[in-house]
């Protein structure tokens, strides 16, 4: 970018981007699911990878029979007691983190987790990075892949999204940042199972 469409803000997604919470959600639910005599595999991935608690609560109780609202305590207790534990941040992060702040590149967290999720993470594992404000699935509308997130994000910075880079590891994730007209930067996901986005 250069000119009028200089670098302004760049905007993180959070799971699987900044930190590996994806592998603590895939380990909590199956380590449910092997309670409930059922072994996870990539089929499953569609119904947990990147999905909301109730949505993969309803998948478990599909193909195991168990009752969904104590499959779902179970996930989130599960869950939150591996973020609590730590969630490792993916390989670069925090060089990346480290370099935009040594540029004076202002940048923010643009997760379509739930609220208490992200503060639990930004609590923990990113307690030490600076962002500049953190926006979770509950501050707007409509989450991924709707541009509502970043759109906000960009308004909360008073730029234009155009000046604005997205940093997403999901298919949903990218459909939302280049929808609201960020550019975009892909990473890897570390989940060999993993075949949909959040």
């Amino acid at each position: 970018m250069s000119g009028g469409n200089r670098l302004a803000a760049v905007l993180f997604d959070m799971d699987g981007t900044l930190v590996d919470t994806e592998t603590l959600w895939w380990d909590a639910t199956a380590e449910v699911a092997a309670d409930h005599g059922h072994e996870l595999g990539p089929v499953d991935a569609p119904e947990v990878v990147g999905r909301a608690v109730d949505d993969t609560a309803a998948h478990l109780a599909h193909v195991t029979g168990a009752e969904r609202k104590p499959l779902a305590r179970r996930l989130t207790d599960g869950f939150f007691q591996r973020v609590a534990a730590g969630a490792p941040l993916r390989p670069g992060a925090d060089r990346l983190l480290s370099g935009l702040v040594r540029e004076g590149v202002p940048f923010a967290l643009v997760s379509a987790s739930p609220r208490v999720v992200v503060d639990a993470v930004v609590g923990g594992s990113l307690a030490h990075v600076p962002f500049a404000f953190t926006l979770s699935a509950d501050d707007t509308a409509r989450t991924k892949p709707h541009p509502d997130p970043y759109q906000a994000a960009a308004d909360r910075f008073g730029v234009p999204t155009g000046r604005c880079v997205a940093v997403e590891d999901s298919p949903d994730g990218a459909a939302s940042a280049e929808a609201a007209g960020c550019a975009l930067l892909v990473v890897p996901s570390l989940l060999p199972v993993r075949s949909t986005p959040h």
